[in-house]
């Protein structure tokens, strides 16, 4: 159950913003192992001043469309597993909404299956 926070300047359009999550979500489908339906996905746009990042860090040329992901799941994926996944995001979100790869940025938070809980305060994955 991945839990994905996406984060941005503000001034993007709803179709920009659809693309993005729905580029994610896919990209967790085909790369991630994340099952049909599993989706829960919030955005957050941030002023100018909200939004902090160096433009040139690890050599990578950033510019104010980055697009921060930050993705909390389960720790069960192997790392190639997981270079797999920042690949294909990376590929679907250049295609739509036209993101430069240099301006996506992916962070996973990995958790134990028993610090999940869907709903009726219940851990059902444990």
């Amino acid at each position: 159950m991945p839990l994905v926070r996406i984060a941005l300047r503000r001034g993007k359009s709803a179709a920009y913003i659809a693309a993005l999550r729905n580029g994610i979500y896919r990209a967790m489908r085909e790369a991630f192992d994340v099952p049909e339906n599993d989706r829960f996905i919030l955005v957050s746009q941030h002023e100018a001043e909200e939004f902090d990042y160096d433009p040139g860090y690890l050599d990578i040329a950033r510019d104010d469309d980055l697009v921060m992901v930050q993705i909390a799941c389960n720790n069960t994926r192997t790392t190639e597993k997981k270079q797999a996944f920042y690949k294909r995001m990376a590929e679907l979100l250049a295609e739509q909404p036209g993101l430069r790869p240099e301006n996506l940025l992916i962070n996973l938070l990995e958790t134990g299956k028993e610090n999940w809980s869907f709903g009726n305060g219940i851990a059902q994955y444990v």
